[in-house]
């Protein structure tokens, strides 16, 4: 299976077992204008671009660099998430890099949940402001993947993400 449709099936896992729901513990609620987004946009907390900026500093100095395959996030819900995957062929030792990250993480003021761990994959979910970020770690054999992935909690966030599924369901049901 090719990398990318590694990265697609682990941030599906990461989601799923994470959720994104504004009711859970950590968010924020609050609203923000209809069709814009959350964060900084809709007046909120963090925008989007600064929770990038965050987890892109603590995953480089962890030494991560950011794999460009893996970033995809889907149009339209750019101000609501962001997505965060390293290159983990290119880290001296990735679960390390994972580990620190998540350490320059907290320091930056997210705060750790009870993390999961399911086999070879280990799921810790983090908040901050508005936001809820999931970060995984996934070992297959050789395989190595590690996916940050966040998610504004605001109202007109969590419609634009149930519109995005709604969308994805009609789609798959043509084909």
């Amino acid at each position: 299976m090719r990398k990318a449709s590694w990265v697609a099936v682990a941030a599906g896992a990461v989601l799923l077992v994470a959720g994104c729901s504004a009711g859970s513990e950590g968010g924020a609620p609050h609203e923000a204008a209809p069709g814009k987004g959350g964060g900084a946009a809709g007046g909120g907390g963090l925008s989007a671009a600064a929770v990038k900026k965050e987890i892109e500093t603590a995953a480089t100095a962890a030494g991560f660099t950011q794999d460009a395959t893996g970033d995809a996030v889907p149009a339209g819900l750019e101000n609501c998430m962001v997505s965060w995957t390293p290159d983990t062929e290119k880290a001296v030792n990735p679960k390390k890099s994972y580990t620190d990250t998540l350490d320059a993480l907290g320091k930056g003021g997210w705060k750790e949940g009870q993390g999961v761990d399911q086999g070879e994959s280990r799921f810790v979910p983090l908040t901050k402001s508005q936001w809820k970020l999931k970060a995984s770690e996934h070992t297959m054999g050789e395989f190595k993947m590690v996916l940050f992935i966040a998610s504004d909690t605001t109202p007109a966030c969590e419609e634009l993400f149930k519109a995005d599924l709604e969308k994805e369901k009609a789609k798959n049901k043509k084909s």
